[in-house]
């Protein structure tokens, strides 16, 4: 006899009650998930896994009051780092992108996202350890969760400009700002941000972003 698939737990946080109940419908419609949880900020949501109730996946909102999203991620990771955290957001710049990566998020989908979509996101996490739409923004997740080794090799290959530029990159700032804070002219900056995109194969400010982070390349 085939035994059943053990349910994966799911745990919601949302200060939407509405949406956050059909949501909780959505997800339990799907198989071989529970919700088990549902939190209005992450604070409600923290002090429920201290009770012991522990989730496998935690669907989270950015924009809450109490805790927010970035914060409620930032505290998992380095309390309950085995916890995998789903963004759902309506955010979804490249900006937005680097700080989830930076606290430790295993995946990001807008909120207007598709259920079956979500349902293999869920799924996808489960089994690889993150779920990003963008392929090539998933690959850079990977290599950032790997370790450091090589780091001091590969910072080597790059000049004082480029390190300087990298540091940039992470931080709010435009390319223009970017170029006025080198002294250099834009054109100057995008030839520069383009030989990078070619030596660290990356294809995006999050790539060059993600590199830094990986490689220890602190912004200002």
């Amino acid at each position: 006899m085939n035994k059943e698939k053990t349910p994966t737990k799911i745990a919601l946080v949302d200060d939407h009650v509405v949406l956050r109940s059909g949501l909780s419908k959505l997800v339990n419609g799907f198989d071989a998930c529970k919700v088990i949880i549902e939190a209005s900020h992450g604070q409600e949501l923290i002090a429920t896994i201290n009770a012991g109730i522990i989730p496998d996946v935690v669907l989270l909102d950015l924009n809450m009051p109490v805790l927010d999203g970035y914060e409620t991620a930032r505290r998992l990771q380095q309390s309950h780092p085995s916890i995998h955290v789903l963004i759902l957001s309506v955010y979804d710049t490249e900006l937005t992108m680097i700080r989830l990566l930076q606290v430790g998020v295993n995946g990001f989908l807008k909120k207007d996202v598709d259920p079956a979509e979500l349902n293999l996101a869920i799924r996808t996490i489960m089994e690889c350890g993150y779920y990003y739409t963008n392929s090539s923004t998933g690959k850079l997740v990977n290599l950032f969760r790997k370790s450091q080794e090589h780091s001091l090799l590969l910072r080597s290959m790059l000049s004082e400009l480029e390190l300087r530029f990298l540091k940039l990159t992470c931080t709010e700032m435009t390319y223009k700002e970017i170029a006025s804070m080198m002294h250099l002219n834009p054109r100057a900056v995008d030839n520069l941000r383009d030989n990078l995109f070619e030596k660290l194969d990356v294809r995006s400010r999050v790539g060059l972003a993600m590199f830094s982070i990986k490689h220890g390349i602190e912004a200002f």
